[in-house]
């Protein structure tokens, strides 16, 4: 029942994360451990899916109540609590990086140290590609569904979708670069059946191939793949670091506001960080 709950709990945050631009659900997997578990789920294999109930029920609860109920509430502290919140997600992650180094063993690293050490500084180099890409706006929102937009959104949500696997990588920021991102949200929000059709779809067909992919990685090259993914979530850091937000924030701070959002963001920092840290931790 407690494994349940906090299953639940991790697939709550795991959803909240595929719906912030700049925040990666891959990265969020990988935090709590389930990464592996995950991606080892997602397949045709009916079977396998069925054996794994107890792991995929509460955790998929957790991402659609995530996505669906508490939107509203994560959309409150990024508007009220912006710094706050993005020092959580900054928290979270930092504390993941122990797991992550764990995963590269020491004899593994120095056999493949050529290859292992190319793999983290290709990833190293697209994630730094990614803060020269200034998405566009949030985009058009779309209420009716025509053929044209059809196909745009199930080719859209696949990329996004493997993206969403993909540590490090936001699949809502690439929503935005594709100019979806507004009508993906406000589809989930009204529930336009329509155009959630297409979405889900994409996600679903970008899931399985993703999957497939990462699987096939970890199988014939754990080590590089890990190598390459702890390059990825150290550079999701500043990825997420809110520096507009502090300079908007300082614009019209006094002395007591910036002592009481330091204080604030250490004790979120401290939280998420430990959160993150004995969570993954309990998993091993």
């Amino acid at each position: 029942m407690i494994e349940a709950i906090k299953l639940f709990a991790i697939g709550i945050l795991l959803g909240l994360a595929n719906i912030i631009p700049g925040v990666s659900g891959g990265t969020m997997a990988i935090v709590f451990n389930v990464y592996e578990n995950i991606i080892a789920i997602i397949s045709f294999n009916i079977k396998k899916i069925l054996k794994e109930w107890k792991f995929i029920l509460p955790l998929g609860l957790g991402m659609v109540s995530g996505i669906f109920l508490f939107s509203s509430f994560l959309s409150f502290l990024l508007a009220r609590f912006p710094i706050q919140t993005a020092v959580f997600f900054i928290a979270l992650i930092c504390g993941s990086l122990p797991l992550i180094r764990s995963k590269i063993s020491k004899e593994a690293f120095v056999s493949t140290k050529l290859s292992s050490s190319l793999a983290f500084l290709i990833a190293l180099g697209l994630m730094l590609l990614m803060f020269f890409i200034s998405p566009n706006e949030a985009g058009q929102v779309y209420d009716q569904i025509n053929p044209a937009l059809f196909l745009r959104l199930t080719i859209s949500l696949a990329v996004a979708a493997i993206a969403m696997i993909i540590p490090g990588v936001s699949g809502s920021f690439l929503m935005m670069v594709l100019g979806i991102y507004a009508t993906v949200i406000a589809s989930i929000s009204h529930m336009r059946i329509p155009l959630l059709i297409p979405i889900a779809l994409g996600v679903i067909l970008g899931l399985l191939s993703g999957a497939g992919l990462v699987r096939f990685l970890l199988a014939k090259a754990k080590t590089q793949t890990y190598a390459a993914i702890l390059a990825l979530v150290i550079m999701s850091i500043p990825l997420l670091f809110p520096l507009n937000a502090i300079k908007a924030f300082l614009q019209s701070a006094t002395q007591l506001s910036v002592l009481v959002l330091i204080v604030s963001s250490l004790l979120v920092f401290v939280l998420g960080f430990c959160l993150s840290f004995f969570t993954s931790r309990e998993k091993n």
